[in-house]
């Protein structure tokens, strides 16, 4: 439905229209999800990436010209390090109670677009309510898990979860030790929250990030399962926490800036 050559035109004449640099760049595929109305752009590597997205500007632009919902950019460079990470995120389920995952990481290496099939997770589940609160009850229940949800009190009023003490450093940085006795006090297998690593198990019991996990970032989970900033934040951590996922390729230095600078406006 799309071709390259058209993408790539289209795009040079946005850049010259708002003023951009006529910087050379090179698309090496298209891929279009008419399920979903989405556009997937592949770019040569990350420098190409960076001229088609034009601080959001060119794609955005580039989505209402196209009259798509969703137009997303990666680079091959992006996608070979998922392929990477989700061949290792297999060979962690092998032979263990999460081998459920499967699927969806098979599913994952064809990425984009995402084509999840139906899985059922008999494993109990405890998810905190983390930084990424609704995208974790999002994950629990595309999967079918018998889940209990706890968080921070007053973090994520608009969210259903029962309350537990403790710092707001640990809506970025859980404190993996409480999660366990937790988890063990509640009969759960399985522990979803934010934590800086992908899967771990501590005293026979599964800490899960599964968007590390799985390689996905913060961009697409907002579309994925929405998104909800807690009300209260430790702003150093944050700073921390956004510059990780940013290294790592799991979040836009963009949107990283936009929640940073809205709860800096709130320290004022």
């Amino acid at each position: 439905m799309f071709a390259v050559e058209e993408i790539q035109e289209l795009v040079r004449q946005i850049r010259e229209e708002h003023g951009f640099p006529d910087s050379p760049f090179r698309i090496d595929e298209v891929r279009y999800d008419e399920g979903g109305d989405k556009l997937f752009i592949i770019a040569h590597d990350r420098t190409d990436k960076s001229a088609l997205i034009g601080n959001g500007l060119v794609i955005g632009k580039l989505r209402e010209r196209l009259g798509v919902n969703q137009v997303t950019v990666y680079s091959n460079l992006d996608l070979e390090v998922k392929k990477k990470k989700l061949e290792e995120a297999e060979k962690l389920v092998e032979g263990t109670g999460l081998e459920f995952l499967l699927p969806i990481i098979e599913a994952e290496k064809h990425f984009p677009p995402r084509k999840w099939p139906e899985v059922k997770g008999d494993v109990k589940t405890l998810v905190f309510l983390s930084f990424s609160a609704k995208a974790l009850i999002g994950f629990a229940e595309r999967l079918n898990l018998p889940y209990k949800a706890v968080g921070l009190k007053y973090t994520f009023p608009e969210l259903q979860y029962g309350p537990i003490g403790g710092e707001p450093g640990e809506l970025l940085f859980p404190s993996e030790g409480k999660l366990v006795e937790l988890a063990k006090e509640r009969g759960a297998e399985l522990v979803l929250a934010d934590f800086p690593f992908g899967l771990r198990w501590r005293d026979g019991i599964a800490l899960l990030n599964p968007f590390r996990f799985l390689h996905i970032g913060f961009f697409e989970l907002k579309y994925l399962f929405g998104f909800k900033l807690p009300t209260v934040i430790d702003y150093d951590a944050l700073v921390r926490f956004i510059a990780e996922l940013t290294y790592e390729g799991l979040m836009e230095s963009t949107d990283g800036a936009e929640i940073i600078w809205h709860y800096w406006r709130r320290r004022k």
